[in-house]
C-alpha cells in the first residue's frame, strides 16, 4: 500500500536539515531503487523553489510498503528524526487516482 509521510520541520532546523541531508537522501534512493518511491521533496518555507536562509518547513514522501507499521518503523528511523530536523511526522494510507 501507499503511505504519504508528512515531516514537519523545528523551527530554525535548516543548518541540521543540510547537514544530515546525504543520509536522509541515501534512504530515499534505497527506496528509489527498489521501485517503491513515488515521489519525495521539501516543502519551502516560502513561495520559492529555493527559499534560501527561509528553509524549509518539512518534507513530503510518498511510497508503498507492506504495512503502516513497517512505514513507521522505516519514519522513525530517518535521519531527519535523530538530528531532531522534524517536530513531528505523520503518515497517511494514501490511495493514488492520477495519474493512473
Amino acid at each position: 500500500m501507499l503511505y504519504a509521510i508528512l515531516g514537519r520541520d523545528q523551527p530554525n532546523s535548516l543548518e541540521r536539515r543540510l547537514a544530515v541531508r546525504p543520509a536522509h537522501l541515501e534512504r530515499l534512493h534505497a527506496l528509489l531503487a527498489e521501485g517503491r518511491l513515488v515521489l519525495a521533496g521539501p516543502l519551502p518555507a516560502i513561495d520559492s523553489p529555493d527559499p534560501g536562509p527561509a528553509g524549509f518547513q518539512g518534507s513530503l514522501i510518498i511510497a508503498e510498503f507492506p504495512s503502516l507499521e513497517e512505514v513507521r518503523v522505516w519514519a522513525d528511523a530517518d535521519p531527519y528524526v535523530a538530528a531532531n530536523v522534524y517536530a513531528a511526522v505523520e503518515i497517511f494510507p494514501f490511495r493514488q487516482v492520477l495519474p493512473a
